[in-house]
């Protein structure tokens, strides 16, 4: 599988879970605890594997470089968001508000890779590039899959 593919598939997967959480009401405190967690993991992991793998190559494109710099700015937004959504009470009147700001920019950035750098990349990169992206993605995804969510915060750390 090309990187772009496995990409779009993990942005298909997060967008189903965010409308699923979206969909929470305040009384839902263990579905949104739980929704919330798996949205952390699945958005924890995918960054890991832009930002140690696909970043880094499409950035030594002059034409790339601007909209990957871009990419790590809304990563360090929704990380932040996320952050702070962690430590609210899911019932906190707040809660529902900050995740629908996160949401949305998890979206608008999801838009961007997909409308504007999937594209240049496809343009830039042949098949060959991008399926071998693809492997080194899947493989880093699979090892930090099997960490545990304390060992996963902590790889996202030390890449941030």
């Amino acid at each position: 599988m090309d990187a772009i593919s496995l990409l779009k598939e993990d942005h298909q997967k997060v967008k189903k879970l965010l409308s699923q959480l979206d969909e929470t009401t305040e009384r839902a405190d263990v579905t949104r605890t739980e929704l919330f967690a798996r949205v952390k993991r699945e958005l924890t992991i995918h960054e890991i594997i832009e930002e140690e793998i696909l970043y880094p190559a499409f950035e030594k494109q002059a034409k790339m470089k601007d909209i990957v710099l871009e990419g790590f700015e809304e990563h360090h937004v929704v990380d932040t968001i996320m952050g702070e959504l962690a430590k609210l009470s899911t019932d906190d009147e707040m809660w529902g508000a900050k995740l629908s700001v996160m949401k949305e920019n998890v979206e608008h950035h999801i838009e961007e890779e997909e409308d504007d750098m999937f594209k240049k990349a496809r343009r830039l990169f042949d098949e060959s590039e991008l399926k071998e992206l693809g492997a080194q993605m899947l493989a880093r995804k699979k090892e930090v899959e099997a960490e545990g969510p304390r060992q996963l915060q902590k790889t996202r750390d030390e890449a941030s």
